[in-house]
């Protein structure tokens, strides 16, 4: 038995390696991956299938594969492939070694937190398995630790190492290992400063694990420090090997750290005039970053991978923005600058009528994307019922929004999204809501949950009551009524108005109705529902 066997690794799904997203930086990069919708997308280390199986469900033609060498782990996810009558998912129980070109050949390959974690063989036969089975036009995503960051967190794995040696039950192991993390954060001189700040913000980064996902953090712990196998390579020795094996670097998850326009421009033009290519360029960003872990996709080195990125790519595909304008009644048809800031602080200025309009019909369809294609034709519609000056259509608005919408990409997620594929779910609930089958099976079990966007969403308890009841098949007054015998008959629902304890029947089933229409407006919203 494995020790993933004994404390499975806690399965997320993880939204930087869904399909969609993949696709959309590949297509960025002139690259022509398969279509997301009928795609053939290969796992390997799939565990419990958190991440492969809602991915599955969300994208019903195309076809998934799942490996994993914990029989305990694939068994957990077939169950739940089975309980959400999946059937375009095979999961494996599979020492990858074994694995052959005869497994078919996949659009798409995910290797989330194997490469580093697994012995040099397997490793080796990771890049192997890259080579033989991805698809001419494919794209692999692998993650893994790097140096020189974990040069310094190499030294907080030795010290728990040590302290734990001879300790065989993985609990004590896990909490032995904490104790000792916080002792030495409080006792460590702060005038050792980088030491001081290493373990003070590694212990606190743990505590924090600890509050997010309860003692699911202590397999966190066990597989990623206290592993039997860790070991780091700088990004030049990984792609030295992927590229043994006919890859070559696309780009990285995060791929706007490595743009010069994140940099002081004397660093950005010592980079561009040390480095040779942009495997050296990236490598002396990490150098100057300590970075620590990478989440890279690779392709065939037959390849033609185009790093200058062309508003023109934006043709296609969908965006969506969750950036809201600054300004109650933005003056879209003048050529005023308005604001429109984003969830992380990012503030877009923009004076161009169409491009101004576009994002506000963005933010009224967030989360939402829109096809880029037809975006334009609405911005223009809008602008003629904005009031004011008419605004007529200009020859080069296309190109003007499309370089707008691109530099906002490229600064922040938050400002742009742009995406491959539509997102399969709802803005409003329909009279029989629905939540996709994925959601209320998970919710049956915890509080966290992956929407449609493949992002993990925290539900309240009342929320993860009513999640599990929106299987289609009960309309508004259905609802209240499940409300009002279990919630609030049971007491877990407190019906009040003004912090008054509501007693009226007829009031409490008005108030509990507002209440429901106000929680299925935030589950369209946290892209919870389907059609």
């Amino acid at each position: 038995m494995t020790s993933y066997d004994e404390v499975p690794y806690p399965s997320l799904s993880h939204a930087q390696c869904h399909p969609n997203a993949l696709a959309t930086l590949g297509i960025l990069l002139g690259l022509r991956p398969a279509p997301v919708e009928h795609c053939r997308l290969l796992e390997i280390g799939c565990a419990t299938g958190s991440n492969l199986l809602p991915m599955a469900l969300s994208l019903p033609g195309a076809t998934f594969v799942g490996l994993d060498y914990s029989a305990r782990q694939i068994e957990a996810a077939q169950a739940a492939a089975d309980a959400v009558g999946l059937n375009n998912v095979t999961l494996l129980y599979r020492d990858i070694r074994e694995v052959t070109a005869e497994l078919g050949e996949f659009d798409y390959i995910v290797a989330h937190g194997i490469y580093s974690w697994v012995p040099a063989d397997v490793r080796e036969q990771l890049m192997v398995l890259c080579g033989q089975n991805l698809a001419p036009h494919g794209l692999a995503y692998v993650s893994y630790n790097t140096y020189p960051g974990w040069h310094m967190l190499g030294t907080l794995r030795d010290m728990m190492l040590f302290h734990v040696r001879g300790i065989e039950d993985p609990r004590e192991r896990a909490a032995e290992a904490r104790s000792l993390l916080n002792f030495m954060a409080e006792s460590v001189p702060t005038a050792q400063r980088a030491r001081s700040a290493l373990l003070n913000a590694y212990s606190a980064f743990l505590k924090g694990e600890m509050t997010r996902l309860g003692p699911k953090a202590d397999a966190f712990l066990l597989h990623d420090e206290l592993e039997e196998v860790n070991d780091p390579v700088y990004f030049w020795q990984f792609m030295e090997q992927a590229g043994r094996h006919g890859l070559q670097f696309v780009t990285e998850v995060d791929f706007r750290g490595a743009l010069p326009s994140h940099y002081a421009p004397k660093v950005a033009e010592t980079f561009i005039h040390k480095a040779r290519n942009v495997i050296e360029q990236e490598q002396y960003l990490d150098f100057l970053r300590s970075r620590s872990f990478r989440q890279t996709i690779l392709c065939h080195a037959q390849q033609a991978v185009q790093r200058k990125i062309t508003a023109e790519r934006l043709a296609g595909c969908y965006v969506a923005s969750r950036a809201v304008p600054e300004a109650a009644e933005p003056n879209l048809n003048a050529r005023t600058v308005e604001k429109f800031r984003a969830l992380d602080g990012t503030v877009l200025s923009i004076d161009h009528p169409a491009s101004k309009a576009a994002l506000v019909i963005l933010a009224e369809q967030w989360p939402q994307a829109v096809p880029f294609d037809t975006l334009l034709d609405a911005a223009r519609a809008r602008l003629n019922t904005a009031g004011g000056e008419p605004v007529a259509p200009q020859p080069e608005d296309q190109q003007v929004l499309a370089v707008n919408f691109l530099r906002a990409f490229l600064h922040s997620p938050d400002l742009i999204e742009v995406h491959a594929a539509p997102l399969p779910f709802v803005l409003a609930a329909g009279p029989r809501p629905e939540a996709s089958a994925w959601v209320r099976w998970q919710a049956a079990e915890s509080g966290q949950v992956t929407n449609l966007r493949h992002e993990r969403v925290d539900l309240d308890p009342l929320n993860q009551f009513l999640v599990r009841r929106l299987d289609g098949s009960r309309g508004l007054e259905s609802l209240v009524d499940l409300l009002l015998a279990e919630s609030v008959a049971e007491g877990k629902l407190v019906v009040d108005q003004d912090d008054v304890k509501v007693t009226d029947p007829a009031q409490i089933r008005a108030v509990v109705s507002a209440e429901l229409q106000a929680n299925l407006r935030w589950l369209a919203s946290a892209a919870l529902l389907v059609a």
